[in-house]
């Protein structure tokens, strides 16, 4: 499955669930899950170490997929960016 793919489908759980959850990247990439499984403390903090200018979920669409993994493999004790957001997922 593609990044696109999983950001959207993150997006409809988030409008799914929003009532009950209000699932954001900051309430997914919580300090706790950042501070087990990355060498950041904050998901602002790891976006910023990879130089990626995303402050919004759209602006994560334009980051290419191999850069993403690449310092997903790099900051984290994850191979890729999708294996960190399934374990993000579950985690909540």
């Amino acid at each position: 499955m593609s990044f696109d793919d999983l950001l959207k489908e993150l997006q409809e759980q988030r409008t799914n669930q929003e009532d009950a959850s209000n699932l954001t990247l900051d309430k997914l990439f919580n300090e706790s899950f950042m501070s087990e499984y990355t060498n950041s403390k904050s998901f602002r903090e790891f976006l910023e170490k990879g130089n990626f200018q995303a402050w919004t979920q759209e602006d994560l669409v334009h980051i290419e997929g191999e850069l993403l993994d690449r310092h997903v493999a790099r900051e984290t004790s994850f191979a890729d960016w999708n294996t960190m957001l399934d374990k993000a997922k579950a985690s909540i």
